[in-house]
């Protein structure tokens, strides 16, 4: 497979597996020349490797790339290392930090992965402008981030790692929203 096909595979997986609806989220990964991304308002059922857009790193942006285009690109400058990079909105991440500055994992595989996320505040007026730069930053030392209300962001050397990341947080989220209901923490 090509980073294309595996770049649709991927989107749809978290469309499949719940930590996405079918039109949200975006996924991208980087060639040599950029990186291609998930157009702006895909449907993650319908989507083909022929649909994606291609992004250089000099900052030329292609057509009807997804908004969190520049987001993408911010992240693929601050970190050479970094190949891949999913958004989603996985319903216990997002429930899980929406009054925290991190999230904490209480499970074992959860605190193997992530001693902290962070959690990012950004004002929904302010979103385009800042988010970039703050998720950035924040991915330039951890592997994930959550942006309060909105989603997960999670990029690494691989898609598959990244899918890794986004997975493990929302089992951990989910395990934690478990255990506070039945008051175990």
């Amino acid at each position: 497979m090509n980073l294309k096909d595996d770049l649709v595979r991927y989107y749809r997986w978290l469309r499949q597996y719940g930590l996405n609806d079918s039109h949200s989220g975006n996924a991208s990964v980087r060639d040599e020349a950029g990186f291609w991304i998930t157009p702006t308002g895909c449907c993650a059922d319908l989507i083909s490797s022929g649909d994606l857009i291609e992004c250089h790193l000099d900052g030329k942006l292609g057509k009807d790339a997804s908004m969190d285009a520049a987001l993408h690109l911010a992240v693929y400058r601050a970190n050479a290392e970094t190949r891949a990079l999913l958004h989603s909105h996985g319903p216990y991440s997002v429930a899980m930090t929406m009054d925290n500055e991190e999230f904490l994992p209480a499970d074992f595989e959860g605190q193997l992965y992530f001693n902290r996320v962070p959690v990012l505040t950004i004002p929904y007026d302010q979103y385009l402008s800042h988010a970039p730069r703050m998720v950035a930053e924040i991915l330039a030392d951890y592997p994930i981030v959550v942006v309060r209300g909105h989603g997960v962001y999670a990029c690494a050397a691989t898609l598959n790692l990244a899918y890794k990341w986004t997975c493990s947080l929302e089992l951990s989220a989910k395990t934690a929203f478990i255990a506070h209901q039945s008051g175990k923490i």
